[in-house]
């Protein structure tokens, strides 16, 4: 099967073999390499993070599917309870006094993918959407484990609080304050989820430990 490079005639600026020189295309990668890089135009719209982890892909999916662990892993997010809606689970973001964070967990065994629909202040918009994928590292690194992304982007509720009336009290940073932190913050939280996995995994205990509580799966 092959696509008819007609078909591609009328849209400017692609680089394809067919009409871009080696020597070119090498030029313009060239232009795109630099030494270092602004974090605004690294981080500024989305922000990914990597890591691998000791511990094999199943029980790292496992874990991270059943929602009660964010409590284990993340630098904040504790107390998560039934909210009163089917799967939507409300829970107390620490990161800021009073505040309320509502989250969905939305998990695929088949891809190993887990994505956390989150909000502060009130569950009927989830927008904060924390999506992570798990990779076996043998197909990718060629050694045992798994590699974990974790990918972020900048809904326009960062720049400006959809729901001030919401907030706990007057003045309250907006989590968007937090933006150009996010991959500092969550770098070290993927330094706490893959020391909780390794721990265990290499401890021969369980890598999931059951709820204190009743919690979101």
């Amino acid at each position: 099967m092959s696509t008819d490079p007609s078909m591609l005639a009328d849209i400017p600026g692609l680089m394809r073999v067919e009409s871009t020189a080696q020597n070119e295309l090498v030029a313009r990668c060239q232009e795109l390499t630099r030494p270092a890089y602004p974090h605004q135009q690294v981080y500024g719209t989305y922000c990914t993070i990597q890591d691998h982890v000791s511990c094999p892909p199943e029980q790292v999916y496992d874990y991270l599917r059943q929602g009660h662990h964010l409590e284990e892993w993340t630098y904040s997010l504790r107390d998560f309870e039934p909210s009163g809606v089917p799967g939507l689970w409300a829970g107390h973001d620490r990161l800021e006094q009073d505040t309320r964070i509502y989250c969905r967990t939305v998990a695929n065994a088949e891809a190993m993918t887990v994505d956390y629909h989150c909000s502060w202040d009130q569950g009927d918009e989830l927008w904060m959407i924390y999506l992570m994928r798990v990779i076996p590292a043998p197909l990718v690194l060629g050694r045992p484990g798994s590699v974990v992304t974790w990918t972020n982007c900048r809904h326009p509720h960062y720049d400006r609080n959809p729901y001030p009336d919401l907030a706990a009290r007057p003045g309250r940073p907006w989590v968007g304050d937090y933006w150009d932190l996010f991959y500092a913050g969550h770098t070290i939280e993927m330094g706490n989820l893959k020391a909780i996995l390794e721990h265990r995994y290499a401890a021969g205990v369980p890598v999931s430990v059951p709820p204190v509580r009743a919690v979101a799966r």
